[in-house]
């Protein structure tokens, strides 16, 4: 895929301001976590405030997607949240199956998170069905302490031929340093961030466009 159609999401964000930014610099989607117990947890009002906030500040046409995070949380809770905050797409980072996911309102990415050792042929199996149905993937990496977002990379050789496919994000452990060569091994679709763009655990604004303009100047 040629790298400026490489689609970018900044992920965990907890301001206004840090969306706008990342909005600015060219990101096609901005992550929120309702995630319960994570570091970057937000409550449903505050979320809902700050990608207001967001909302009414920033007026520029094709803003990026709003996209929010939940990991086994009850489906009516998830809409719920959806509506208030005004999600477009949700992020499933648990043990979701396919009758949590028919009870849900928006359209979803499937965190797939990648073990090592796991063969690229593995991989396909487990994502093709879900792209299969029209949902997006994020491929990160099994870490038994986090859930994701732990700023740790899995063995990209195990998404080669499957990084690359239409609506999959490649995350874990991407930052602006090595953006480029995750890139030039897999072309993938696209590229999650969190951890990666951040300086002692907050969003930092050079660190967001750093990896923006990484990712477009393959």
């Amino acid at each position: 895929m040629d790298s400026e159609n490489t689609r970018i999401k900044i992920c965990g964000l907890r301001s206004a301001s840090a969306a706008i930014v990342a909005s600015d610099a060219g990101a096609d989607y901005l992550g929120f976590v309702f995630v319960e117990g994570v570091r970057r947890q937000l409550n449903v009002e505050d979320g809902a405030q700050i990608i207001a906030d967001y909302r009414t500040r920033q007026k520029i046409l094709n803003r990026p997607g709003i996209v929010g995070l939940f990991r086994n949380q009850d489906p009516s809770f998830v809409n719920k949240t959806t509506r208030n905050a005004g999600l477009d797409y949700l992020q499933l980072c648990g043990d979701e199956d396919d009758d949590y996911i028919s009870k849900l309102d928006a359209p979803i990415f499937k965190q797939v998170r990648v073990v090592d050792g796991t063969a690229p042929t593995d991989l396909n199996k487990i994502v093709s069905p879900l792209l299969a149905v029209g949902h997006g993937v994020v491929l990160d990496r099994f870490d038994k302490e986090t859930p994701g977002g732990s700023g740790l990379s899995f063995d990209w050789a195990t998404a080669e031929g499957v990084a690359n496919r239409k609506n999959v994000l490649l995350a874990g452990g991407l930052k602006p340093e090595n953006v480029q060569s995750a890139i030039k091994q897999l072309s993938p679709w696209g590229v999650d961030v969190s951890s990666g763009v951040e300086t002692n655990g907050v969003k930092d604004p050079a660190r967001i466009r750093a990896f923006i303009e990484a990712v477009r100047n393959v």
